[in-house]
């Protein structure tokens, strides 16, 4: 996964904002993991499931971390300020993103995880 995380990347230099579409264990956190090492981040990486967004560091600024999977309305995410995360220009990695597709303005590459036979399967584009 190293390998595709860093051709991602280097891809789309310019995209900030990433939304993770997948089932539940296609490999969303997994991969997320592996572009924040590609970044330099050198923080314990968890999976945000129950505090909706996790804070790390990397050399050049901030990655936030969004699992929205428990999201049940808007004003939970309008309450932890995530146009405020959005706007900021840092990483915004985002699972489960179909739950704010109406606050997303900007930019933003969509990757797709799938999983057939036991092998992963990765599209991106920028929408």
């Amino acid at each position: 996964m190293p390998i595709t995380a860093a051709k991602l990347l280097h891809t789309f230099p310019h995209d900030r904002i990433f939304l993770f579409d997948g089932e539940m264990g296609s490999g969303k956190t997994t991969f997320i993991k592996a572009l924040c090492h590609t970044l330099g981040c050198n923080d314990n990486l968890s999976s945000p499931t129950f505090s909706l967004v996790n804070e790390y560091t990397h050399p050049k600024g901030k990655i936030y971390h969004f699992d929205l999977y428990r999201i049940k309305d808007m004003k939970e995410l309008l309450d932890i300020g995530i146009d405020e995360y959005l706007d900021s220009g840092q990483y915004c990695f985002i699972e489960w993103p179909e739950k704010i597709m109406t606050l997303i303005s900007a930019p933003a590459l969509q990757i797709r995880l799938t999983v057939t036979d036991n092998i992963h399967y990765l599209r991106a584009e920028e929408i």
